[in-house]
C-alpha cells in the first residue's frame, strides 16, 4: 500500500486511466473540438505555490502520453518561464490563473488592466489560449466576476475553465485542500451557482477504482500538484498544514451560511 498524495500514487493514477481507455483532454483541446469523443477525462492542474512539483507531475504524465493543462499564477514563485516553458514542451497546455479583483479589491476597471498586462507577461513566452480562476477563500471576491463587465474572448482567449465547461454533463473530482471531499471547497464550483455533486471518493484509489471501473462516461479532474509529493518529510507537512486550513476553511463556509 502506497500513501496518498505522492508521485507514485500519481503514477498509479495515471495507469488506470490509459488502462480505462478513457482519452484525455486538457482543456484548450475540449473547447475546440466540435465532436468531443464518447468517453473522455477532462484533466486540469492548478498551479499556485510550488512550480517545480508541477514539472513532476508533468513528466510523469508525458511518460503516459497524457496532455493536460496546467494554470499559472504570476505570483514570484510561481511564474517561472523556463520551468514552464519545459512543461509544455512536454506537450502540455499552458493557461494563465488570474486572480485579480483579489489584487484591485474589487476595482472591476483595475483589475482587467491587471490581467492585460499579466497575460502580455504571460504571452511574451508562451500562447495562452484559456484561463482559470485563482479561488482564495479568504478573500471576498469571486475573481470570475470580471467577465460579467468584460469579455475575455477579446483577449483572444477561447475559455474559461468554470465558465467555458458544462458541469451538468460532467463528474466534477478536485482535490482541492488535498482532499477528494468537496466540503473543503470554498469557490471551487461553477459560475452559475454548481452545486457539488457528492461521491464516494476518500481517497485516490476511490477516484482510481472510478475510473478502472468506467462508472461514468465523462470527467473532469482538478490536481493541485502542490500537494503531491514522495519525500516523507515533505509529506508530513503537507498533511499537518492542510488539516489546519482546511479547518478555517470549514469556519468560513460556516460563517458564510450564517450571513445568508
Amino acid at each position: 500500500m502506497t500513501l496518498d498524495f505522492t508521485f507514485t500514487k500519481y503514477k498509479e493514477l495515471c495507469q488506470a486511466i490509459i488502462d480505462s481507455g478513457y482519452p484525455v483532454l486538457n482543456i484548450e483541446k475540449y473547447l475546440s473540438l466540435k465532436n468531443k469523443p464518447d468517453t473522455y477525462i477532462l484533466l486540469r492542474h492548478d498551479v499556485d505555490i510550488k512550480p517545480e512539483r508541477s514539472l513532476i507531475i508533468s513528466q510523469i504524465e508525458a511518460e503516459f502520453n497524457i496532455s493536460s493543462t496546467y494554470y499559472f499564477r504570476t505570483t514570484e514563485d510561481v511564474f517561472k518561464p523556463k520551468l514552464i516553458q519545459q512543461i509544455a514542451e512536454f506537450g502540455h497546455e499552458i493557461g494563465y490563473h488570474y486572480e485579480v479583483l483579489d489584487k484591485a479589491k474589487g476595482d472591476i476597471e483595475r483589475a482587467i488592466e491587471i490581467f492585460s498586462k499579466e497575460l502580455m507577461d504571460f504571452r511574451d513566452i508562451i500562447d495562452i489560449r484559456t484561463i482559470c480562476m485563482h479561488g482564495n477563500s479568504r478573500t471576498k471576491w469571486d475573481n470570475r466576476d470580471i467577465w460579467k463587465y468584460h469579455e475575455f474572448k477579446q483577449y483572444c482567449i477561447i475559455g474559461e475553465a468554470y465558465i467555458s465547461i458544462n458541469f451538468n454533463d460532467l463528474e466534477y473530482f478536485s482535490d482541492t485542500g488535498r482532499s477528494w471531499n468537496p466540503k473543503y471547497k470554498i469557490k471551487d464550483v461553477d459560475y452559475d451557482g454548481f452545486k457539488q455533486k457528492k461521491y464516494d471518493v476518500k481517497n485516490t484509489d476511490s477516484l482510481i477504482n472510478i475510473i478502472r471501473n468506467k462508472k461514468y462516461q465523462h470527467l473532469y479532474i482538478l490536481v493541485h500538484p502542490d500537494d503531491w509529493c514522495d519525500d516523507l518529510d515533505m509529506w508530513v507537512y503537507n498533511i499537518a498544514t492542510r488539516k489546519l486550513k482546511n479547518i478555517g476553511k470549514l469556519c468560513i463556509r460556516y460563517l458564510n451560511m450564517r450571513k445568508k
